[in-house]
């Protein structure tokens, strides 16, 4: 279970939130953005993929936009009056070459 302590907020990938019974269901909130690759970071990712490893400035971009599509849902149901989001997934899918989607979607509740 992660609690956003900003936004007092709960969101939880299960049905339910332990010790907490849901009072209203808000329906279906999303959020995501679409990101591109930086072309210095493809060049190097090519390099990497000689060699192998890890590539780290992939893998904080991807980060970075997993968290904004979190937020962006959290924020999608706080306008609903929720404070829980259960059930929440997260999607991904190429738009163009060189750029994704991250996609966060959960059913927003009110729980107490």
């Amino acid at each position: 279970m992660s609690e956003q302590s900003n936004q007092s907020i709960i969101m939880v990938s299960t049905e339910e939130v332990p010790g907490k019974t849901i009072i209203k269901t808000m329906g279906v909130v999303s959020g995501s953005t679409v990101r591109a690759k930086h072309i210095g970071k493809d060049i190097f990712a090519g390099l990497k993929n000689v060699v192998g490893g890890e590539l780290h400035a992939y893998t904080e971009l991807l980060g970075e936009s997993r968290d904004e599509a979190i937020q962006r849902m959290l924020q999608e149901a706080l306008g609903r009056g929720a404070n829980a989001v259960v059930n929440v997934r997260m999607a991904t899918s190429a738009i163009t070459p060189g750029a994704s989607e991250i996609l966060a979607y959960g059913t927003a509740v009110f729980v107490e």
